[in-house]
């Protein structure tokens, strides 16, 4: 049996889950309420984030990547472990030891979440268990060497494409089995209530300090924002504090073998209700990205709401296009850029603005095997 719960964004979110899990999410529901404005939990947090993760990060001006505008980007690439999944993560741990949990499960497709998670249970003294897709392990090895440095059980999911959507389902398999000493700490906004806000509100830092940042450099708003959207929690925490300025223009990019927003329906993945990509009867289609972060075929149920209120608008990059961004970021900047990061940059090459913000969600070094094999062939 399953329960839909309060649906948090228009049509989308809500809970769609087995009746035993319902006592756990009304549990984190009941204990992010108290702590989402808690005084003592925000200095903790910060404290985290500036001593430890390595807030606030830059913004950089990438003015030979793109002559023709001012691109700058916000460089989460910076953080601690190499991409903004820290900063949630940190959040979430705090989360589980206020609920008493103290084996954490989580899934992975890129790995950086996977390694975000390993960081945060050592940091902590939590066991960690982290599930991710075969092939994603094999395209992702550093990534999947450091989280077992860091302690962590990497389980490999061998079944359907053995990618992120069915690490999930792993992960939340685990969940359910182990309830009652397990917290789920999840990589994206997505799943069911009330995880979707608990982590934007994490990953919200990113777009606080894009805006303090670019209005002191140009004395003004950007023209756009951009960020890459699997999942979606780059994102979401790049644009959610852009929402109220209607003259700033949001654009997700999505991988264009994996455009849930794009070119999918309406429907339930992991607990939540979404835009995916699924057939006539309802049923989910495989996904394709040579970013294993961005090869889910679903996403936050946020930016479905985004979506279909005109706020946001969300576009793809090709596979082609990434890598062509990705050389030209290394060979103007010297940034090497993550693959997820590389759709965001391809569409600001050609977006008609003036003054961009690019979030540059994750660092590339996880993906130069993958790169170099492929331009090889």
């Amino acid at each position: 049996m399953g329960r839909s719960g309060a649906v948090t964004f228009g049509e989308y979110g809500g809970r769609y889950v087995p009746e035993t899990l319902i006592p756990a999410l009304d549990d984190l529901e009941r204990v992010w309420a108290e702590l989402r404005d808690d005084d003592d939990f925000q200095a903790e947090l910060h404290e985290l984030r500036t001593t430890y993760a390595g807030r606030p990060t830059p913004l950089t001006h990438a003015a030979r990547f793109a002559p023709d505008k001012r691109v700058y980007l916000k460089r989460e690439d910076l953080m601690h472990t190499g991409a903004h999944k820290i900063n949630n993560a940190l959040g979430q741990a705090v989360v589980a030891r206020r609920l008493g949990k103290h084996r954490i499960v989580a899934e992975t497709g890129a790995g950086m979440h996977g390694v975000a998670a390993a960081t945060v249970c050592a940091r902590f003294g939590l066991e960690c268990v982290v599930y991710m897709g075969s092939e994603d392990i094999r395209r992702q090895a550093p990534n999947v060497e450091r989280m077992k440095l860091l302690g962590a059980q990497v389980v490999p999911v061998e079944f359907g494409t053995r990618t992120l959507k069915e690490a999930t389902s792993e992960a939340i398999r685990d969940w359910i089995a182990n309830v009652d000493t397990t917290y789920y700490l999840i990589g994206s906004c997505v799943g069911p209530a009330p995880y979707p806000e608990l982590v934007r509100e994490l990953q919200r830092v990113i777009g606080r300090e894009a805006r303090e940042q670019v209005l002191a450099a140009e004395g003004r708003l950007p023209d756009a924002v951009v960020a890459c959207v699997g999942g979606g929690s780059n994102a979401i925490g790049a644009f959610y504090d852009f929402i109220p300025d209607e003259d700033v223009r949001l654009v997700g990019v999505e991988a264009a073998g994996a455009a849930s927003l794009s070119s999918g329906r309406a429907g339930v993945l992991h607990g939540a209700r979404s835009s995916l990509l699924a057939d006539e009867d309802g049923q989910i289609l495989d996904a394709h990205s040579i970013s294993a972060g961005l090869d889910y075929p679903g996403v936050g149920p946020e930016h479905a709401w985004l979506r279909d209120t005109g706020r946001a608008q969300y576009v793809t990059a090709t596979d082609d296009d990434a890598l062509a961004a990705f050389r030209r970021l290394c060979e103007t900047e010297g940034i090497v850029p993550a693959l997820e990061s590389s759709h965001a940059l391809a569409r600001a090459l050609d977006l008609d603005a003036e003054l961009i913000v690019v979030c540059l969600s994750g660092r590339g070094d996880k993906d130069l095997a993958e790169i170099l094999g492929r331009e090889s062939t």
